[in-house]
């Protein structure tokens, strides 16, 4: 995500001639969004992306598990 809002910055930097970004080559300009596709398919290849998402969803059945505990006044499991 870094690399698509650079790439944007850069853009708008370039398209609007401020400062040294306007002389850069337009290879240089795009050369984020080409990163940002890279790195979007390795994810998605690698499995990152959807560890990531089992991650945060261990994350919120934990905080609902604890939650309800807490109302039932059960004290939380501790974990080692």
């Amino acid at each position: 995500m870094w690399f698509l809002g650079l790439g944007l910055v850069v853009l708008v930097l370039k398209v609007q001639d401020i400062g040294p970004v306007a002389l850069w080559p337009w290879w240089g300009v795009l050369l984020p969004f080409g990163l940002a596709a890279v790195w979007w398919a390795w994810a998605d290849y690698s499995g990152y992306t959807k560890r990531k998402a089992v991650e945060k969803e261990n994350v919120r059945k934990q905080a609902r598990i604890d939650r309800q505990r807490d109302a039932l006044g059960l004290a939380p499991k501790r974990r080692k």
